[in-house]
């Protein structure tokens, strides 16, 4: 038996829309993380991009446990001295850009590669229920029944 290594013209890539409302973040950036790499599927390849597009709606309406909604911190340097910036979750979902707290947190799942930023392009974050994708006819995947403890009331 040959270990069985995917091409990257093999691959048959899903497109999954995933629905944030009233979701936990970090168990939500688990899953997208393992369906943006591949890994649910048999022939998961390391080193190639096997994993799906995944279109998540209402980014501005995810959850966090306990006080980490108010207590978390980002941290970002400007490049210049003291430039150390902090932000917190509740600073970013009211702010301009919600979605960047699933972003962020999908990323930080991943490898630091040259492979991440290309799984990275296959990930849609968009704040309300619309996207552009109708096209590409995505299946839908409820998060929120495949574990009591993916969401909260």
């Amino acid at each position: 038996m040959r270990t069985y290594s995917a091409k990257p013209g093999e691959v048959e890539k899903k497109w999954i829309v995933i629905d944030g409302e009233g979701l936990v973040v970090g168990r939500l950036a688990s899953l997208i993380a393992t369906r943006l790499r591949g890994k649910h599927k048999p022939t998961f390849t390391p080193h190639v991009d096997t994993g799906d597009n995944v279109i998540v709606i209402n980014a501005e309406k995810v959850v966090f446990t306990g006080r980490k909604y108010d207590d978390k911190k980002y941290y970002h340097h400007t490049g210049y001295p003291g430039g150390i910036r902090e932000r917190t979750p509740k600073m970013l979902i009211e702010g301009k850009f919600p979605e960047r707290v699933v972003t962020k947190a999908v990323e930080r799942m991943l490898n630091k590669s040259k492979l991440r930023a290309k799984l990275m392009r296959n990930l849609r974050v968009y704040k309300g229920t619309d996207h552009p994708h109708e096209a590409q006819q995505p299946e839908v995947l409820d998060v929120k029944s495949l574990n009591r403890k993916n969401s909260r009331a």
